[in-house]
């Protein structure tokens, strides 16, 4: 068994690559000419976004969709960096709302919380000692 990727559900594709280009620097891997699949390189894996449309579809029922819960979901994206307040700032330039500054935990690493615009909770955190 491998990881290979993480799908994020979300309205607009297109939208949510570009906010994770600009925020985090990732490189779009592809987008479908159709709007309804793409990824992001990540590394050893990849994070994708579908279209609510094409996950329902897929999945055969409903969902939570992240963009119209009030409260960020029972899931995030972790994302490991050197300087968590700058990614943070960062971040919240490219139009993500902070829900948790940076705070250094008793485990030695540093942890903040924000959510995308598509709703995505995302932590950014330095590598763990």
């Amino acid at each position: 068994m491998q990881f290979a990727y993480t799908i994020v559900y979300v309205r607009d594709v297109d939208a949510s690559l570009r906010f994770f280009e600009e925020a985090f620097g990732f490189q779009r891997r592809f987008l479908h000419p159709s709007g309804a699949y793409g990824e992001l390189d990540t590394g050893a894996t990849a994070l994708a976004f579908a279209q609510h449309a094409t996950a329902r579809d897929s999945l055969g029922r409903d969902y939570v969709a992240a963009d119209a819960s009030p409260a960020p979901l029972g899931v995030e994206v972790g994302l490991v960096c050197d300087n968590v307040a700058a990614a943070c700032d960062k971040a919240i330039t490219a139009g993500a709302t902070l829900l948790a500054e940076p705070v250094a935990k008793p485990w030695g690493q540093t942890v903040a919380y924000v959510r995308a615009p598509d709703g995505t909770l995302v932590e950014l955190c330095t590598a763990m000692a």
